[in-house]
């Protein structure tokens, strides 16, 4: 009992003495046991509902854990958006997001079986124990912090006659004896022994149920850890478990992707778009292999074309003869360009000649003349072009003699060619040993007949001067040819119109 009582508050006294079981009143005072054990149970039930409170929170985290795994659900629950270029098969990018969306499904449904389990489980074990410790701070009110009130009462009802004692033997020395018959201190003595051995029956009393709740409360506190930790480890097993079951998906995930082969979904993709996709197998486009509408109409076919010698115009014509690459068109036009490479740059004419508004010269050996406009720069720029006499120089005379033939035949009237696209009539078909196109094949031109009738007396029908679009061979200075071809008579005879047929005939 002297262990235990070292650490019982007591009452200090003059001498220092803790405990004097010599004094009538003892300077313990029971209800401070009482109290101190009292505040002990306080504490335990403080703690008691801290770990509550742990595991509420614990609970609720758990909830809203789950809510929060739900929204993230949401993120991956739409399927893929242009899903159709993934394989719908398992192993695959595909079947990556069914597996995502099935463990965090499974990982929001963890949290809410968690939440179930430490509602269900864990928080029942404390609530128990708040509500044993509630009852042992009662068990301790009504018995030894009760039975240390009746030792105080006991304790002042004793100090009371002994203090009665000490005033009456003092007023006996002083009077001589003489007192009351009840204040005598032979009575009021025996009175004070009558109620100090009923004070000490309370205070054996009262101190052996304070010792018996010193002794529960050894085994209670036991009972209260032991509950701790009963608590907290089925705590551990809810919230571990979950922990392990959420890691197990989170590494489910994980493997899913890297199960993944790296070619799967290309391999798949080509497979369902083979028919979308470029071949690497098959041969490269050639030009040779490419057609196109109106490809071989003879429009597009050159009458003639070739490399010609053109002298500079204007200060130009002191650097001689440049060569270019010519081209007489069924359009009627005699084309200049630098050469004849389509795939280099764009091939737009340098020079445009529309030669039925042109004036053809006389073809003299290898040269020829033509007078004209440039069209190659619009209807603007054409209108306000100036006219220019050209010069020409083929490589030899045979091939200056087709280019002028050709010209000459293109200048005096539309071009003869067949409709027919098998059977186009291109000189480009058919070249010569010096790398020359020879000259296409026309029908015969016959001039058209002249008008006589109603000319002014004294005029010819033709006027001399070179040849003009119209003119058909060569004639001599002395002798000149009008534009239709018809030669001048002179004034006073008969004009003909030197056609062997009759108007209408030709």
């Amino acid at each position: 009992m002297a262990t235990h009582q070292q650490h019982l508050p007591v009452r200090a006294t003059g001498t220092g003495s803790a405990f004097d079981d010599d004094d009538a009143i003892p300077n313990v005072d029971p209800t401070d046991t009482c109290g101190l054990l009292q505040e002990r149970l306080q504490a335990y039930k403080h703690a008691c509902g801290y770990l509550e409170n742990y595991i509420i929170a614990t609970e609720k985290v758990q909830k809203a854990h789950a809510k929060e795994y739900e929204k993230i659900l949401k993120t991956v629950s739409d399927p893929l958006k242009e899903g159709h270029h993934f394989d719908q098969s398992l192993g695959g990018i595909a079947g990556l997001f069914e597996n995502i969306r099935s463990n965090t499904q499974g990982i929001a449904n963890s949290h809410l079986e968690t939440e179930k389990t430490i509602k269900g489980s864990v928080l029942p074990i404390l609530e128990r124990l708040h509500a044993e410790i509630k009852n042992k701070s009662k068990e301790l009110a009504k018995g030894a912090v009760k039975g240390s009130k009746e030792v105080d009462k006991a304790r002042n009802t004793t100090q009371k006659y002994i203090e009665l004692l000490g005033q009456h033997t003092a007023a006996v020395s002083s009077s001589g004896g003489k007192v009351d018959p009840s204040t005598d201190p032979y009575v009021l003595q025996r009175g004070i022994k009558h109620r100090l051995h009923k004070q000490v029956l309370e205070e054996n009393n009262n101190r052996h149920d304070l010792i018996e709740v010193q002794n529960s409360f050894s085994s209670f506190e036991a009972h209260i850890i032991q509950t701790f930790q009963q608590a907290l480890q089925t705590f551990l097993q809810s919230v571990g478990g979950q922990h392990e079951r959420q890691k197990a998906m989170y590494s489910d995930m994980v493997s899913t992707a890297q199960k993944i082969p790296l070619d799967f979904e290309f391999k798949g993709f080509v497979h369902r778009n083979n028919q979308l996709l470029i071949d690497p197998s098959a041969p490269k486009r050639d030009m040779s292999s490419i057609s196109y509408p109106n490809q071989g109409h003879p429009s597009t076919q050159p009458l003639i074309a070739g490399t010609l010698e053109r002298k500079s115009r204007a200060m130009g014509a002191l650097k001689g003869y440049s060569t270019d690459y010519y081209v007489v068109t069924p359009s009627k036009f005699l084309h200049e360009f630098k050469d004849d490479d389509d795939v280099r740059k764009d091939p737009v004419p340098e020079l445009s000649l529309y030669l039925p508004d042109c004036t053809i010269g006389a073809l003299s050996g290898e040269k020829f003349n033509i007078k004209g406009k440039d069209a190659s720069k619009g209807k603007v720029g054409g209108a306000l072009a100036m006219s220019h006499e050209l010069s020409f120089k083929a490589p030899t005379s045979a091939n200056a003699e087709k280019w002028y033939s050709v010209i000459k035949e293109v200048a005096g009237g539309s071009a003869t060619y067949t409709n027919e696209v098998s059977s186009p009539t291109s000189p480009v078909a058919g070249r010569n040993v010096s790398g020359q196109q020879q000259p296409p094949q026309y029908e015969e031109k016959h001039v058209a007949p002249v008008q006589t009738q109603g000319l002014p007396q004294g005029q010819g029908v033709g006027s001399a001067g070179p040849v003009s679009a119209g003119g058909h061979g060569q004639q001599p200075y002395n002798s000149p040819i009008s534009s239709g071809g018809v030669q001048n008579v002179g004034s006073g005879s008969t004009p003909t119109s030197g056609v062997e047929r009759k108007p209408g005939q030709y």
